[in-house]
């Protein structure tokens, strides 16, 4: 009987295929109510003789089978160590440098793009804070207190500083050029990216928008040259040689005397092309630096002209990236950003182009 049940005990425990199924050929061979302790528990009615021989028997069974199933424990350990390994094996032939799903926001890519061009210019790169006070946001920039620019509606303010000054989100850049002419002896050559504020939402607005600005100043500045730098940024920006620039005249409060730019453009079938197609599309203001902002920043006008213009960077992207409404920019939507963002090795400079 012993020998049967050895037998039988050790072919469970080579059949077990997993620890569950082992553990439960254990519990059926030497648990509580297993077959090994059921025969020890009849010992006692054997003569002492008999259970001397029987029970010294089944102790050397109760060793056998228990080390049959260690052994057969770290088998199956090994193999599950092993299935795992082979599952999870990584190729090192492969590349270390896997394809980036990561992908460059267009607003980030235009901001690279304006600032290769204006630095192929001799432009520098200023920053400013996006809390202003009223002095920089508006009083500086010749911004009288009754203009409509200063309304609650159009601007974001803020509690004022702890000394009193009226604080605001700034709703433009041309703050960084009252704090670089404040800061910085002539000549000046800045552009200034950044993010924008004002209130406004709709397919065109949004209350947090990018925009650029740039600021020349220096002894012998005149529109002339205000121009040349327009139409080469223009004509570099969109990769056409030719394509047409027209100024008209405006007012900006900060700028005298003041243009909005045009760009030619075509449009047909409800599209959008920019180009030499006799219709014209606005993109940017610019003009003259006001000589009372020249004062107020501690500049004699009387010695030092410069000019200035800006545009939105939302807006120049959606004009040559093709990107229809304003809103999206902001939506943090994957699958916007895979269809139109940019391969983050795609830097772009005049020498290997700014565009895709």
């Amino acid at each position: 009987m012993v020998d049967t049940l050895k037998a039988e005990a050790l072919r469970a425990i080579a059949a077990a295929t997993d620890p569950a199924s082992l553990e439960d050929v254990r519990v059926a061979v030497l648990g509580k109510k297993g077959r090994v302790t059921s025969l020890m528990r009849d010992l006692g009615g054997l003569d002492p003789e008999a259970r001397k021989i029987r029970g010294a028997a089944l102790n050397l069974l109760k060793t056998e089978i228990a080390a049959a199933l260690d052994a057969r424990k770290f088998e199956l350990q090994d193999n599950a160590l092993a299935a795992r390994l082979e599952s999870e094996r990584v190729d090192v032939t492969l590349s270390a440098r896997p394809t980036s799903e990561g992908r460059i926001h267009p607003i980030s890519q235009t901001i690279d793009e304006i600032t290769a061009i204006f630095a192929d210019m001799g432009f520098a790169v200023a920053e400013g804070p996006d809390v202003e006070g009223d002095f920089y946001n508006f009083t500086a920039l010749n911004i009288p207190p009754e203009h409509p620019a200063r309304q609650m509606h159009d601007t974001f303010y803020l509690p004022d500083a702890p000394d009193g000054t009226q604080r605001v989100l700034r709703t433009h850049t041309s703050p960084v050029q009252i704090r670089t002419m404040l800061s910085v002896k002539p000549p000046i050559r800045i552009i200034a990216p950044g993010r924008t504020y004002r209130s406004d939402y709709d397919m065109t607005h949004t209350p947090m928008f990018h925009q650029v600005e740039a600021l020349v100043v220096d002894e012998a500045v005149h529109m002339g040259h205000l121009k040349g730098c327009i139409v080469e940024f223009c004509r570099a920006f969109f990769d056409i040689d030719d394509l047409p620039v027209r100024f008209r005249p405006s007012f900006f409060p900060f700028t005298e005397p003041s243009a909005e730019v045009d760009i030619g453009c075509m449009r047909s079938g409800g599209e959008l092309k920019i180009g030499a197609f006799g219709d014209w599309l606005e993109i940017m203001g610019c003009g003259m630096v006001h000589p009372k902002v020249l004062a107020n920043c501690g500049i004699d006008p009387t010695r030092y002209q410069g000019f200035a213009f800006g545009m939105g960077i939302e807006r120049i992207a959606m004009l040559k990236y093709g990107i229809p409404d304003l809103r999206t920019f902001f939506e943090a939507d994957s699958r916007w950003l895979k269809h139109y963002g940019f391969a983050a090795l795609d830097q772009p400079s005049l020498a290997v182009g700014l565009s895709r």
